[in-house]
Order: C-alpha cells, then structure tokens, then sequence
C-alpha cells in the first residue's frame, strides 16, 4: 500500500469531483468580485487596492502557519478555506448587505440602509459565511479536525482571505475618492495604516470564536456542548463584529479608538495564550504517546526526544537538510506529522470523540508511519542532488 492509499480521503468520486466543483465557484465568485470591484472604483485604484491589500495578507496567514506546525492541515484545504473567504463568504455577504442597505434606505430614510447594513446585516451574515467553511470541515470532513487548534487554523485562513478581498476595495475606493492623501484627507495611506497595520487581525479575531466554538465541540462528549459550542462562538464573532462596525460608524475617534484599545487589544492578547495553551497541550498529547509507539517498534528510541518538542523537530529537519537535501527534511517533516496524527487519533480514542471509523482510522495511520518513518530514512541516507 502507497503512502498516498494511506492517506485518509473521501470516497473516489468525492475526491475527484468536489475539487473541480470547488475552483468552478471559487474563480466565478473570484472574476464576478474583481469586475465589481473594478467597476466601482477604477482599474488604476483596483491595482493600488490589490498592492495593499497583499501586505498584511502574508503575516496574518504565516501566524497560523506557526500556530499549526505540530499535525499541520493539508494544503489543498488551507487554500481553499482562504479562497472561501476570499471569493465565495465575500460575494454572500456583499449581496446580503446591499440588499439590506437598499430596505434600509427605504424603510428608515437614505443613509440609514448604510448603518444598518455595518451593524446588523454584516455581522450575522459575513460571519455565518465564514464559519459555514469551518462548519463544513468539521461534518463532513471530521477526521481532518482534531479540536481547537485545527479550529482556529481554519477560521483564520477564511477570515484572512475575506479581509484580503475586502481590502482591495476599501484601498480601492479611498485611492479613487482621495488618492494617497495628505493632511486634510484620509487617503488610501490612512486606511493602509487602520486596516493594514493597525487592525489585521480583526475578521481573523471575529471568525476565530467561531473556530474556537467548534473546536471545543470536536473534543467534548457531551451533546449539549457539542452543541451549543459551535452557537456560542458564532454569537460571540456578531458581537464583536457588530462591536467594531458600530464604533466605526456611529462613534467618534474617541470611542473608536476606546473600542480598539480597551476590547480588541487585550481580547487578541487573550486569545494568544489561549493558543499557547492549546500548543502545550497538544505537545503533551504527543509525548504521552511516543512510549508506546517505541514499544511497538514503530520508532526508535533516539528518536523521542526529537519528536516531543518543535525544537527538536525543527533541529532534526535542518540537519537532515544540511546533509541530504530539501526532499529528504520534506520526507522527515511527513513522518513528524503522521505521528502526531496517530498520537491525536488515540487521545480522541480515549475521550470517545473520535468517531465510528476510529479503529480503521488507527490501522491507516499506524502504516503511514511506518511508511513515512521508511521513506525518512531513505532520503535522509541518500546523497543530496547536486
């Protein structure tokens, strides 16, 4: 059996179609909000949108790289969480809130729809997009989420691509009307600053909850809390989210500003350690487990130490780099992950959260790392490609 056979997969045809399907909605969502977008504000402001919009992209998505370098998720689901959020969650929501601008308007006067499209329309149902991605990982593809973390990685890659599509139009469209400013006008580098700088992790802090809610439901026993977790987190990102819209658009500077430094602040800073946490745990579960994987001759003692740690993996990686090659730290990299993999399927085994399938699971993933471990040792022996 290959490694890729050992690989856990939805059926076959699942496997082939779904895929396609999913780059058929992403590009068509994708082209329909570029041609929107552009249509709004202009090619050249387009381009300036897109530049900014790039910036604080790439370390808001390396920080949830980092955060999920014990049993990292597959790629392919990374890249389409993010195009989810990029494409799909953000033409939902732009529909749903122009359209509740326009009965706004009508119902309570122009330029009211404006307000509350900000603090209702957007939050209940940008979030609802959003966490329908995380929502759907969890039910239909149970065996790549493991709890809280997994969770949180998820949530934040859709939350970081909705905030990369809808900073190219807030960019946009402040370059339009103001160009790069000056001191009497808030250009495109006023809203750089506020949205690029100092506020990119707002749509990741909100959508996170979510994560978070799931996550816990994935690792509880309890039916009420596999639940009402999920709801709660939900609840907890529209507050935030219509928190935040609100002392934008009804506050002052001030308020704002009180807004981001008293709630957001400590509230990220929360949920920092609270990821900390959950990394420690998750390094406690693998521990506990490479006893037993030693006595089943799966891997060797002089490994445990390396595996136990992410220094200790990270170091092992760059020496087999040193000496064989990129390929073979690839292949050790593989075999790092699928013990983790394998040390979290039996911590799930014995909290009873692990599913139906868990004993087939088990044999699948005890071959892949005796696969991946064989592999390992082949490319680290190997000479380095000149």
């Amino acid at each position: 059996m290959s490694e890729r056979d050992l690989r856990r997969h939805p059926p076959r045809r699942l496997t082939v179609l779904l895929p396609v399907v999913a780059l058929v909605v992403l590009a068509g969502c994708g082209l329909t909000l570029l041609a929107v977008s552009t249509a709004r504000v202009g090619l050249v402001a387009e381009l300036v949108g897109v530049g900014g919009a790039l910036l604080p992209v790439g370390p808001v998505v390396a920080a949830f790289l980092w955060m999920d370098r014990w049993e990292p998720e597959p790629a392919r689901l990374l890249w389409l969480a993010f195009g989810w959020g990029a494409c799909v969650a953000t033409i939902t929501a732009l529909l749903i809130n122009n359209t509740a601008e326009a009965v706004g308007d009508l119902l309570l006067g122009k330029g009211n729809g404006d307000k509350i499209s900000a603090m209702v329309s957007a939050p209940l149902f940008e979030e609802a997009a959003k966490g329908a991605f995380v929502l759907g990982i969890y039910l239909f593809l149970r065996h790549e989420f493991d709890g809280v973390v997994d969770g949180i990685v998820y949530a934040g890659f859709v939350a970081a691509g909705f905030a990369f599509t809808e900073n190219i139009y807030y960019f946009g469209r402040a370059f339009d009307e103001f160009g790069f400013g000056d001191s009497t006008s808030p250009g495109v580098v006023a809203a750089f600053i506020l949205r690029g700088v100092l506020a990119p992790f707002t749509h990741p802090l909100f959508t996170v909850m979510i994560g978070i809610g799931i996550g816990v439901a994935a690792r509880s026993t309890s039916s009420r809390t596999r639940l009402l977790a999920p709801v709660l987190g939900y609840l907890t990102a529209v507050v935030l989210h219509a928190l935040w819209n609100g002392a934008a658009t009804l506050g002052s500077a001030t308020t704002f500003l009180s807004v981001y430094f008293l709630v957001m602040v400590p509230l990220f800073a929360a949920v920092v350690l609270f990821i900390h946490r959950h990394r420690k745990r998750e390094q406690s579960i693998v521990a506990t487990a490479l006893p037993a994987m030693v006595t089943a001759n799966w891997i060797v003692v002089s490994e445990v130490d390396l595996l136990a740690s992410l220094s200790g993996r990270r170091t092992w990686r760059k020496q087999v780099r040193a000496a064989a090659g990129r390929p073979a730290a690839r292949a050790v990299g593989e075999y790092q992950a699928a013990v983790s993999e394998l040390a979290f399927l039996w911590h799930s085994m014995e909290r009873g959260t692990a599913g139906p399938d868990a004993a087939a699971q088990e044999v699948k993933l005890i071959e892949l790392v005796q696969v991946t471990r064989a592999n390992a040792v082949r490319a680290a022996e190997a000479e380095p490609a000149r």
